[in-house]
């Protein structure tokens, strides 16, 4: 199939860079423009620092088919120039830009800005592609030609994959959640100040736990008419940030409807097979890996699974106050919480006609 031409917005900052990342050398999007204040002729360029300092912030280096894509400020892109954006800026930009790319070109965010909206599909390939449907009530709605679509927050990733297959194989009455996050998961701006962070737990993100609870329930929820009915799942948190770069492990704690054994709860896990069909590029071969070993998932060893698209369970065991089960998990809040999240997700919505017809 002939590429289509992809922009990425915000092209300079960290999630900027894990879309750069996540799109190089991407057999079904070509990278042909990018979007920053920092505008110059080309990404190289665009990422250095009057002292000639590098804003690459990534353990691998830049990809070398991106260094001489040009960059340009906002008010320069003309969105019908590509087939589809990925905007990695932060909300308060993200309401001013994304609707006017949407109103001609599909656009998936890793922003806040749309995540509650009524007539936007909060989605998770695998998990809740179907709520796909209500991207045609936000353009009949707002009159564009093409949509925003982002992607939840990177706490709520993991979770939702793994409560998935329990939800549809059991039932789910309650869940609570403690999380670990990782540093990255603040950005660089403003960030997490090292001294904070270093040797420490932080006990408190704010907002964080609001929006594990607001979009957990509207990822498991159904689409009703026009927009999503969230699921009715008591659902609570504790989000923690921990001195780990990348990667957030979470325990959770997972009350179940209907009486599961620990060993049926793990093949519910290993089985999830969400896209054992359509072949898409940037999906892992293993969705969720489950370990025997009472000592993993560690998030140092066990992040990088699938390339960061696999989620990691461990500690699969009876939890009786809530007559349910409890386990760790480790996702990667950079890969298949951010960028490359956001890029399979478009590749998804593509396999199913969404858009690229």
């Amino acid at each position: 199939m002939q590429k289509l031409k992809a922009a990425i917005v915000g092209a300079t900052g960290m999630a900027g860079q894990q879309f750069v990342q996540a799109l190089s050398h991407h057999p079904w999007f070509e990278v042909t423009v990018m979007v920053s204040s920092r505008s110059a002729p080309d990404y190289r360029r665009a990422l250095l620092e009057p002292d000639g300092a590098s804003r690459w912030t990534q353990s691998a280096e830049v990809p070398d088919d991106m260094e001489a894509v040009p960059v340009v400020q906002s008010d320069a892109f003309d969105p019908k120039s590509v087939d589809v954006i990925f905007t990695a800026v932060e909300s308060d930009v993200a309401r001013e830009l994304e609707p006017r790319f949407a109103a001609t070109t599909p656009t998936f965010s890793t922003a806040s800005a749309f995540r509650q909206e009524p007539d936007t599909p909060l989605m998770i390939p695998g998990v809740n592609h179907h709520h796909a449907e209500l991207i045609r009530v936000q353009q009949r709605r707002r009159g564009w030609q093409g949509f925003v679509v982002p992607i939840p927050n990177c706490t709520v990733t993991g979770l939702a994959i793994t409560l998935k297959p329990l939800a549809d194989a059991f039932g789910l009455s309650r869940v609570l959640m403690v999380s670990m996050q990782a540093v990255s998961g603040a950005g660089r701006s403003p960030g997490v100040r090292t001294l904070d962070s270093l040797d420490n737990i932080l006990p408190y993100i704010p907002k964080e736990e609001e929006k594990v609870r607001a979009e957990l329930g509207k990822i498991l929820g159904r689409v009703e008419g026009e927009t999503v009915r969230p699921a009715s799942i008591p659902i609570n948190a504790i989000c923690t940030r921990a001195a780990v770069l990348d990667g957030h492990t979470e325990a959770v704690f997972a009350g179940l409807e209907r009486p599961a054994t620990v060993e049926a709860v793990k093949a519910a896990l290993r089985e999830y097979r969400p896209f054992a069909g359509p072949a898409l590029p940037s999906a892992p071969a293993e969705w969720i890996h489950v370990f025997e070993d009472p000592f993993r998932p560690q998030v140092r060893r066990d992040r990088d699974l699938g390339d960061g698209m696999t989620t990691s369970v461990g500690r699969v065991e009876p939890e009786p106050v809530l007559g349910g089960v409890k386990y760790v998990l480790v996702s990667h809040n950079t890969k298949m919480g951010a960028g490359k999240g956001a890029v399979l997700l478009a590749e998804a919505l593509l396999s199913q006609g969404v858009f690229g017809s």
